[in-house]
């Protein structure tokens, strides 16, 4: 008689990245995205190939603070080694910033009830520097009343055909937007957003609609305009991925996960 397989084990993973120095999250020949390093790292400290599932995956110089991912594995380790071990190999700007063995029934995208993105940006009349690649840019005054009202415009389910780009491969256009905020600190903006799922450039060519509202080079009802269009060259042009941080997905409190980052206490 052949022995049995070990048995496998689920692990989920939060991780934090600069996206500044990557293509994107999804893995490349080129190697150089967020996935393959941290799959790198992982294969090594397991000695096993290790393949991973991410909850939302991101763009070319989008950062994240809290990812979710989950593989499994042979290996009985602690949770604290699923974070100590790879962040010895990993680079200095990608962390695993904790780790849960979950039941086998977890999934990191399809157990998501919501997903969550902020921008930060600048508004100053001199581009960014020590902020370089940390925040969006704006040097026309942004005026806040204007943008809330165009905001709550995209609140509720919706066809968002006119912020999708045109390489988006989600089978739907309609996606529910749970919530957006704006506020200002100083000469800092924050724009946060939530929703069940988002569309490949969704945010950006919103963040772009807000911000021509926002200078007044377009009226508020325009948001609107925009949306039932359902034409991407209806919208404004789409927004620099300077500044935007993927926060991390919601998931029901029954699979024990963190809901928050501390690393978002340090963001402008």
């Amino acid at each position: 008689m052949g022995r049995e397989p070990p048995a496998l084990v689920r692990v989920a993973l939060g991780i934090s990245y600069h996206g500044g120095h990557y293509q994107g999250w999804q893995s490349q020949p080129s190697g150089q995205t967020v996935q393959d390093q941290l799959e790198k790292a992982l294969s090594r400290f397991a000695n096993h190939r290790v393949s991973t599932l991410c909850a939302g995956r991101t763009d070319a110089g989008v950062h994240g603070l809290m990812q979710v991912v989950h593989f499994d594995t042979p290996l009985d380790r602690p949770e604290a080694a699923w974070v100590r071990g790879p962040n010895a190999l990993l680079p200095r700007d990608i962390a695993v910033q904790w780790a849960r063995v979950v039941p086998r029934a977890f999934h990191c995208r399809a157990s998501a009830t919501s997903r969550r993105y902020v921008y930060v940006v600048l508004q100053s009349p001199v581009r960014p520097s020590l902020d370089q690649g940390r925040v969006g840019w704006v040097y026309r005054p942004l005026q806040i009343d204007l943008m809330q009202q165009a905001a709550q415009q995209l609140i509720g389910e919706h066809d968002f055909t006119s912020f999708r780009a045109s390489a988006c491969q989600a089978l739907s256009p309609v996606k529910n937007m749970l919530r957006i905020g704006i506020s200002r600190r100083g000469a800092y903006w924050r724009f946060e957003f939530e929703a069940n799922a988002f569309l490949h450039h969704m945010i950006r060519n919103i963040m772009g609609c807000l911000l021509y509202i926002g200078e007044q080079r377009q009226p508020v009802e325009w948001m609107q305009q925009v949306m039932q269009a359902r034409d991407r060259d209806a919208a404004a042009p789409t927004f620099s991925p300077d500044g935007l941080y993927f926060l991390g997905p919601r998931y029901d409190p029954q699979w024990g996960l963190p809901e928050d980052s501390l690393l978002l206490d340090g963001l402008p």
